[in-house]
């Protein structure tokens, strides 16, 4: 795991001047109880690999597969999870608590 989210930016940046498409997730609000504050990021690929966290557990894969769909259409998206979204215990934010993820494409 990268030390800092400063190292995630980085590598965003990096994978930009490879040639990648890369889209970057950041946790921009939570409620009660929530597994990574706000300013948490994650960075996806084109190809879905990830380094980071935004949560843990399934929501990271369901917002990797939102981020490629951003990657794809340029659009960005306001992703929230939580108990009471009947979804929530499928992606694993069991613990009480929302989270709101914007997942944006790296330009």
């Amino acid at each position: 795991m990268l030390a800092s989210d400063d190292d995630l930016l980085k590598q965003a940046e990096d994978w930009r001047r490879a040639g990648r498409d890369v889209a970057i997730a950041t946790v921009v609000e939570t409620w009660g109880s929530a597994p990574r504050p706000v300013g948490s990021h994650l960075i996806i690929d084109a190809e879905g690999n990830f380094m980071g966290s935004v949560s843990g557990g399934c929501v990271e894969g369901a917002v990797v597969t939102e981020a490629i769909d951003v990657i794809e259409s340029g659009a960005p998206k306001l992703l929230e999870f939580g108990v009471a979204n009947e979804t929530a215990w499928q992606v694993g934010l069991s613990c009480g608590g929302r989270i709101s993820v914007y997942v944006e494409k790296v330009a």
